[in-house]
């Protein structure tokens, strides 16, 4: 994963494409062009039967510049680096700045690649890309771009809840206002618990459940551990949260109800 700051200040984390999954995106690719410039030589084939041979080059190679160049560059300048290949396989060209590339972008990828994908049969692109950290060819480089990958699963998100032997102390529990950034990161800590070493884990849980504690009362019960106290009381103050929106919207439409059948004065 890769890592952008913006002019905001901003870290943006961003995922390269791996090696494999730009090759099957240009193995796609370059089939689509194939394709493309078989049907096109066969419709000139059928269409100027009359030409001579010099003519008939001519005509062959102009196919071939737009199947392989015109046709890519337009592709990626209109979609704003997305091809056939790059949205089967959930890719996507970007600036190494993280921003949409342009026409003068895809014109530089599309001129070199004619170079290094067809005219070397890919060596050129799969010798650069395999000593590139993000699996960069020759045209990357040299117009400043980089294939990042958009389709990513998103995993389940992780509830904290309160375990059966906790639930009626942290029912009757005064929670406290509890700091943005600690209940931020006892969140972060319930999503990225499971990927955590043992000591990391039980280290980092009892530091979290030791801030906790100054905003909860009373104390829990003996031999409570750690990570049950933080998932008690971040989903007791969740459901509390809850039934407080949830009765403040009630409350919102009474008030409404009543508003409506107040009689109209007319000025």
């Amino acid at each position: 994963m890769s890592s952008i700051v913006t002019g905001e200040a901003v870290v943006l984390e961003l995922r390269p494409a791996s090696f494999a999954a730009r090759a099957l995106g240009l193995v796609l690719d370059v089939v689509a062009h194939a394709v493309l410039l078989i049907l096109l030589v066969i419709l000139v084939a059928n269409a100027a039967r009359d030409l001579d041979e010099a003519a008939l080059r001519a005509t062959v190679l102009c196919c071939v510049v737009f199947s392989f160049v015109i046709v890519p560059v337009a592709v990626e300048t209109l979609t704003r680096g997305r091809s056939l290949g790059k949205l089967a396989t959930g890719l996507r060209i970007v600036r190494d700045d993280g921003g949409s590339i342009r026409f003068r972008h895809a014109l530089l990828r599309g001129l070199v690649g004619f170079l290094e994908i067809y005219l070397t049969f890919g060596g050129l692109a799969i010798g650069v890309a395999l000593f590139s950290d993000k699996s960069k060819r020759l045209g990357d480089i040299v117009a400043g771009t980089y294939s990042l990958r958009q389709r990513i699963p998103a995993e389940p998100r992780i509830l904290p809840v309160a375990p059966p032997y906790l639930q009626t102390w942290v029912a009757m529990a005064d929670i406290g206002r509890i700091p943005d950034a600690t209940a931020r990161r006892a969140g972060t800590f319930v999503q990225q618990a499971h990927r955590m070493a043992p000591a990391s884990r039980a280290s980092m849980a009892t530091a979290l459940a030791s801030e906790l504690a100054g905003y909860i009362a009373p104390p829990p019960p003996p031999g409570t551990l750690p990570e049950d106290y933080i998932g008690a009381v971040l989903g007791e103050r969740r459901n509390r949260e809850f039934n407080r929106l949830k009765q403040a919207e009630q409350r919102n439409f009474a008030v409404g109800e009543r508003l409506r059948k107040l009689p109209f004065v007319e000025r």
